[in-house]
């Protein structure tokens, strides 16, 4: 699959995030997910997370101006709680469609194999994963290229649990405000139920996105020239 022009990489300013739309209708993932939770949650919550981000940055920005680092801990937390949230959150809206897919594509498929050894195996531990995470969180699959393999992670706040250079390519937002006005404290129902709007060529492109990057261990031994 040629990914070449699916995502162009640009350097965003401080302070300039935005809230990216949704790519179908509020009420287009329907019965699983309503229109009034994909409202709230992409509206309100989404947009704090935005919110919070930009002010983080804007903050910092004016910290280093002025050399004055006393809230350096505040807004360094700030800045990977709004961060993480912003691009959890966006990389969400993404793998789901309303008509839902009929299974993995040819990569995700192979890695998933590869590693978890079936596709059912790997399904029962996201879904587990994501039943139990703790308080608030999410379910991660990762691409992690320090050891060229898929890792299924949860998170709790977040940005915490995480493991250094795995790229997110499909996530599960287990958070109260994604499930509670349609599921109540059922949170294994709303899990899932999940699995029937997985945009698995979404997570495809993400995947083989993801593969190019390279977060090697050891660079001695790799012959890689640069100019300092």
């Amino acid at each position: 699959m040629n990914t070449q022009n699916y995502w162009a990489p640009r350097s965003i300013p401080p302070g300039g995030h935005s809230l990216p739309p949704l790519p179908y209708p509020y009420n287009a993932l329907e019965p699983v997910i309503s229109s009034n939770t994909l409202r709230i949650h992409h509206d309100r919550h989404h947009q704090s997370y935005v919110d919070g981000l930009n002010k983080a940055e804007l903050k910092l920005v004016e910290a280093r101006q002025k050399g004055d680092f006393a809230l350096i801990k505040h807004w360094e937390r700030e800045l990977a709680f709004h961060g993480s949230g912003h691009i959890l959150h966006s990389i969400y809206w993404t793998v789901m469609t309303p008509q839902g897919t009929s299974g993995p594509c040819t990569e995700t498929r192979r890695q998933i194999n590869g590693y978890f050894g079936s596709m059912d195996a790997f399904q029962q531990q996201f879904i587990e994963a994501a039943i139990n995470v703790e308080a608030s969180g999410w379910a991660v699959v990762i691409w992690n290229p320090s050891w060229n393999h898929l890792e299924i992670l949860t998170a709790e706040k977040h940005q915490n649990l995480t493991q250094w250079g795995g790229i997110p390519i499909m996530v599960l937002d287990v958070w109260e405000h994604a499930y509670y006005l349609d599921y109540q404290n059922r949170r294994a129902d709303y899990v899932k139920a999940w699995w029937q709007l997985v945009n698995w060529p979404e997570v495809e492109k993400r995947l083989l996105l993801a593969m190019r990057a390279q977060v090697p261990l050891v660079i001695s031994n790799l012959g890689v020239a640069v100019d300092c």
